[in-house]
């Protein structure tokens, strides 16, 4: 059997009705193989875990080879790489989910199997400071290298990919329809920059329109592909919402963005982080601690210029503090044998420069 026969057969497998992802899986391994599903007698089907006298029906009548067969003049004409779950190009994140999609169709160049991928998500009815945070927070990880993933809806999933174009950083839009359309049409400008540095990725053949039925079948990958999940701002029964309880089951590491106790669209943000289930996320080097990643150039603690004019009490201050990173005001003057009153004075002025910054306590660090 040839690749463009093999293909036919794992497209087809996906258009029998009343079998799902992870029936298929149980298929295929019983089976021995795609095409042997198609051709085992229904008493060894029924032998398989899940499988009725319906469903085993569904499967000996399939004869609808020609929707396969269409698909695969699709894909070849626009050049889209199919993804099938026993493939070592399917994205190994998904691989560990038992309900994760058996085929995948794929436009574009990026990665799937980046060493780190980010899903950020978040309401279509996005606020300034849900806007202004997306776009700071793809900034400070434009030297990390990792795939940034949502899906191309309007709200922070536009801004998330908007701003990893801007920063030259790849990124992937999940799609809850087919390769033959984009939805929203708005947005039709910003997938083809996507596919340049990128890409769009779905589990549904062309034709497919974008009901709402789909939709959780397209947040089950962005939940799935992710090795973090952020979400920025989501109503309590928000589509985002939803998404992070689908990451959580999948064991996925989750962040959120708090907000205002009154603001709607931080409900599902706040409700997250209080029942325990995300991390506070402020900025991207909360993210990069969480995930144990190594600080990118702009998260590592920048070598502090000392003004020329410092007396030498306050280089001995400076220098004491900055072995220290965090010392009370009490310890500094008992070591370097200085009076607490001259330190605290010279504290303040170093402050006033910028150079140290008053903590609780009495404590002082660098700044």
């Amino acid at each position: 059997m040839n690749a463009e026969q093999k293909l036919i057969y794992q497209i087809a497998l996906t258009q029998i009705p009343n079998v799902g992802d992870v029936l298929a899986k149980n298929l295929v391994s019983y089976c021995g193989g795609v095409e042997a599903v198609f051709k085992e007698k229904k008493a060894k089907l029924l032998r398989v875990p899940g499988i009725g006298e319906f469903t085993a029906d569904s499967i000996c009548n399939f004869k609808n080879f020609e929707k396969s067969e269409e698909e695969l003049k699709f894909i070849q004409k626009h050049k889209i790489i199919p993804l099938f779950y026993l493939d070592e190009a399917y994205p190994f994140r998904l691989k560990e989910i038992a309900d994760a999609p058996c085929l995948l169709y794929y436009l574009g160049n990026a990665d799937l199997n980046n060493t780190k991928v980010v899903s950020i998500v978040g309401t279509r009815k996005a606020s300034e400071y849900g806007k202004s945070f997306t776009e700071n927070l793809i900034e400070e990880l434009a030297e990390q290298k990792c795939l940034i993933l949502s899906g191309l809806a309007l709200g922070i999933d536009g801004y998330a990919h908007k701003a990893a174009v801007k920063n030259n950083i790849p990124t992937v839009g999940v799609l809850a329809h087919g390769l033959d359309r984009i939805y929203p049409a708005s947005h039709k400008k910003l997938a083809t920059q996507m596919i340049e540095n990128g890409g769009l990725l779905t589990d549904f053949v062309s034709g497919t329109i974008p009901d709402a039925v789909n939709f959780p079948s397209r947040n089950r990958i962005v939940a799935g592909m992710c090795d973090v999940l952020v979400v920025v701002e989501t109503a309590i029964k928000g589509g985002s919402r939803i998404t992070a309880e689908i990451a959580n089951s999948y064991n996925k590491d989750i962040m959120a963005l708090p907000g205002r106790v009154n603001d709607e669209y931080s409900t599902g943000c706040n409700h997250l982080i209080r029942v325990n289930k995300a991390s506070v996320i402020t900025c991207a080097k909360d993210l990069l601690e969480l995930m144990n990643w190594q600080y990118s150039s702009i998260d590592k603690p920048k070598q502090q210029s000392l003004p020329l004019d410092l007396e030498s009490d306050d280089l001995q201050i400076v220098n004491y503090i900055k072995q220290k990173n965090k010392i009370g005001i009490d310890d500094i003057s008992f070591d370097l044998q200085l009076n607490q009153s001259e330190v605290l004075m010279r504290l303040l002025q170093l402050e006033f420069k910028g150079i140290v910054r008053s903590l609780p306590g009495k404590f002082f660090e660098m700044n």
